[in-house]
């Protein structure tokens, strides 16, 4: 089966790089990955739709084959406009969303912005940290916010990038990150996920900035708010050896209009990884009932 094509757009002047998987008189489909991760953690599910829908994977700024920031700041409000910048450009409503981590916040907030444009979502562990961490930050004093912000930045202005002497090398601190991935998956993410530098070594293609988290975004309420604008079905997955907390036991989930949650075992966060069958699986369940329900 032939591979996606590369494509650009462009955001507030930001050339952003995109995969399109074809198939273009299908129903649009958009695939958003996590924080420091790429376009092409997908392939395994976008190669399972792609005969069902016209399947786009972006790149978010700062990641990927997607330019960085000049600065360094990355905020939800730019990722948010992103999205509605390629949406829009590509013509690509209504749109089924599946999305991960970082990319499921965006997705669902860009969701609740612009109820009417999409069909379906499934977030994968996209609600952010549990209630409790949040009403600790939510706690702190802004000084103490700001203050640990400007230090952080600091920090990562004096790292220098690890660089790997080789691809195995890269492959197997990708293997060491998550056991549940097998060889293969290891090292396709890793192969995907890393540019060669001028002196032969190489180096993840994410800007490191991306791991300062602004002190100032869309705050939690304003997120739940959102949520609550939301009108199309709504697949929270979750897996339960991650960090993330259930929605249904921390009462999160009754911000969603229709929606549900799975809970995978035997997965951490990267559930469409960790446990990638049983997930395409699930997510065809959610999508085939969605069309016999638009049939009847």
């Amino acid at each position: 089966m032939k591979g996606p094509t590369s494509h650009t757009y462009y955001s507030q002047r930001l050339r952003l790089h995109y995969v399109d998987w074809g198939n273009e008189d299908a129903p649009p489909m958009l695939m958003v990955h996590g924080g420091r991760d790429h376009c092409r953690n997908w392939d395994w599910l976008a190669e399972d739709l792609r005969k069902d829908y016209h399947v786009i994977a972006p790149d978010l700024r700062g990641h990927g084959d997607s330019q960085w920031m000049i600065g360094g700041t990355y905020n939800q409000v730019d990722y948010i406009y992103d999205i509605a910048q390629l949406i829009h450009q590509k013509e690509m409503t209504p749109v089924t969303i599946i999305s991960h981590s970082l990319g499921a916040s965006i997705s669902l907030m860009y969701t609740g912005l612009y109820p009417e444009t999409v069909k379906k979502i499934v977030a994968i562990e996209g609600l952010g940290p549990p209630p409790d961490l949040v009403k600790q930050r939510i706690a702190q004093p802004i000084e103490d916010r700001l203050g640990k912000w400007v230090d952080e930045l600091r920090g990562i202005a004096a790292r220098t990038p690890k660089r790997y002497p080789n691809i195995e090398d890269a492959f197997q601190r990708m293997q060491s990150e998550n056991p549940h991935l097998s060889a293969e998956q290891a090292r396709h993410l890793t192969i995907h996920g890393i540019s060669q530098n001028e002196d032969g070594t190489y180096t993840w293609k994410f800007d490191n900035y991306v791991r300062a988290f602004p002190p100032i975004g869309v705050p939690f309420e304003d997120q739940y708010k959102l949520f609550e604008r939301i009108t199309c079905p709504t697949l929270l997955v979750r897996g339960t050896e991650s960090w993330a907390s259930d929605p249904e036991k921390d009462g999160r989930i009754k911000y969603f209009q229709d929606a549900r949650l799975i809970n995978f075992e035997n997965a951490g966060h990267w559930v469409h990884h960790d446990q990638l069958d049983l997930f395409i699986t699930e997510v065809r369940k959610f999508l085939a009932h969605e069309d016999r329900t638009a049939g009847n």
